[in-house]
């Protein structure tokens, strides 16, 4: 790949004075690069970070005395990033393609297939039906549950007597119950 002309990278460091002329050249810059990236991009609110990012760039750059036109340089790593954003964007935004993927994977090739989408159904209702539980009541379904403790283990966390941990958990099942039957 051909350098641009008015760039020629040199190995080593980047010397002081090439630091303090990247933070002048970018300081001066600044007002130009966000309407730059303003007017090409199409997230407007990206525009700082990508300045910033341009700013890294331009400090990794051994020698920066060698460029003959820091300015348009400085614009050409800024019209870089935003095509690397772009391809980026599109590939995070590419959909697939259902025949693609169906031929690739048949549900026959997933033995439980249907299960799993009826179980990821319930527990989507789960969570709604959960939600809807007052908040101490929740905790200690979660803690039984979930975590595996004990009423007397639930009792000490949720400040409460392990009697009462017993009639949280007793309703948030008649709740759960209920509500399971009405969503089925």
């Amino acid at each position: 790949m051909e350098e641009a002309p008015f760039f020629r990278r040199a190995p080593g460091r980047m010397t002081r004075s090439a630091k303090s002329l990247v933070e002048r050249l970018f300081a001066e810059q600044y007002t130009a690069l966000l309407a730059f990236f303003h007017r090409r991009s199409r997230a407007r609110a990206d525009a700082p970070d990508l300045a910033q990012e341009v700013y890294a760039r331009m400090l990794r750059v051994t020698d920066v005395d060698s460029i003959q036109s820091p300015e348009r340089y400085l614009f050409t790593v800024a019209g870089n990033l935003l095509k690397e954003n772009a391809v980026l964007e599109r590939r995070r935004g590419r959909r697939v393609d259902l025949e693609d993927a169906a031929a690739e994977w048949p549900l026959q090739d997933w033995p439980h297939f249907e299960r799993d989408v009826d179980t990821g159904r319930r527990v989507a209702r789960l969570r709604v039906v959960l939600e809807q539980l007052p908040p101490k009541c929740r905790a200690a379904v979660v803690l039984q549950y979930r975590h595996g403790l004990s009423y007397q283990e639930i009792a000490e966390r949720l400040e409460v007597s392990p009697h009462m941990v017993k009639k949280y958990l007793a309703q948030a099942l008649v709740h759960c119950r209920a509500r399971m039957r009405r969503l089925a």
